[in-house]
């Protein structure tokens, strides 16, 4: 795995390519906590910081909460304001952060982390930032203005790397980690001939109801990565939480997080598939993905047992993620798209 971590400790370095545009005194403010944002995207954005530093590089990037980000913009006088997160209507600050920005000519990105589930408040953000990020692709076109571009999720090597250890038992058949919301409950019940079959777990708020298996603890972020690796399979169920999505009904299709995360961590995944917009980012023979519940009996019949198998497939989605799928490669991202607008 040494060419794994070298790759690791380059990326988190920002060094990996000849494209570093760190410059020393231009800074880059990041800003970011609404009130009513996830949980899951409040750590997200944690991870954000990191590819910020990657791509700008480290002492150039200073992080405040959306509070205080119009009077660090008067201090510290970014080049760039880096806006994330979400913006449901409680979360009042972002016009006056654009307009402290445009006094000092900063660009100004938002990049929304919980599209498409607030899809009905982004007049709060429509017209504020220069360029908006949106995180699904199919809700990105939905805003009804020019420069919005889709910058998917990622993940993060120091949270979400783990060496993949050949050598640890595997105690779980299939595990899924998540709040049980309504659409990944229908998903478990129509699978359950197959899954009382097997040594499963599913925990999060929600499945304690659902009977032997199933947990309605919370656990922290490296708690999961350990279960990973102890899981032969590792369930990728999309979620459903609409907080403000009723005028357009719009469907996710970008794969969330998790997604990068678990892959990053050399977890085999088995997606399951509403759209076809996995394909994207991951292969056939790096992620099975099923819709129903012959697909999943097929799965499990053809992987469950062939540790060899999974493994090869797990290397290869983890190396995919190095390559593909960190934050740095997301700002850089962003970056092209600020530079194609002239904007940088």
């Amino acid at each position: 795995m040494a060419g794994v971590e070298e790759k690791q400790d380059k990326m988190k370095d920002g060094k990996s390519k000849d494209t570093d545009i760190s410059n020393p005194g231009r800074k880059v403010l990041l800003c970011s906590g609404g009130r009513y944002e996830s949980q899951a995207n409040a750590q997200v954005r944690a991870t954000i910081m990191e590819g910020l530093e990657g791509c700008f590089g480290k002492g150039n990037v200073v992080s405040v909460h959306i509070t205080a980000a119009a009077a660090a913009i008067k201090t510290l006088r970014p080049v760039l304001v880096f806006a994330t997160g979400s913006y449901l209507p409680e979360s009042t600050y972002f016009g006056e952060v654009s307009r402290e920005a445009r006094k000092i000519g900063a660009v100004t990105t938002f990049w929304a982390t919980e599209d498409p589930y607030e899809q009905d408040a982004h007049y709060q953000i429509a017209n504020d930032f220069d360029v908006i990020f949106s995180c699904d692709r199919w809700g990105h076109n939905f805003y009804q203005r020019d420069r919005v571009f889709h910058l998917p999720l990622g993940a993060c090597p120091t949270l979400h790397y783990m060496p993949i250890d050949e050598g640890t038992e595997k105690t779980i058949d299939v595990l899924f980690c998540g709040v049980a919301f309504s659409s990944r409950k229908e998903v478990a019940r129509n699978l359950m001939p197959v899954l009382q079959k097997l040594n499963i777990r599913f925990i999060g708020p929600g499945w304690g109801e659902m009977g032997i298996g199933f947990s309605d603890n919370r656990i922290e972020k490296d708690q999961l990565i350990k279960l990973y690796s102890r899981s032969r399979i590792v369930l990728n169920l999309g979620r459903s939480l609409h907080f403000e999505n009723k005028r357009f009904m719009i469907s996710p299709s970008t794969p969330g997080p998790r997604t990068f995360e678990a892959a990053l961590a050399g977890a085999f995944q088995v997606f399951h598939e509403e759209t076809y917009e996995l394909r994207r980012y991951y292969d056939a023979d790096e992620i099975p993905v099923f819709s129903n519940r012959e697909d999943f009996e097929r799965i499990i019949d053809k992987y469950l047992a062939d540790d060899a198998l999974r493994l090869r497939m797990s290397k290869k989605a983890q190396e995919r993620t190095m390559r593909e799928h960190l934050y740095v490669h997301r700002i850089r991202q962003a970056v092209d798209y600020l530079k194609a607008e002239k904007l940088l």
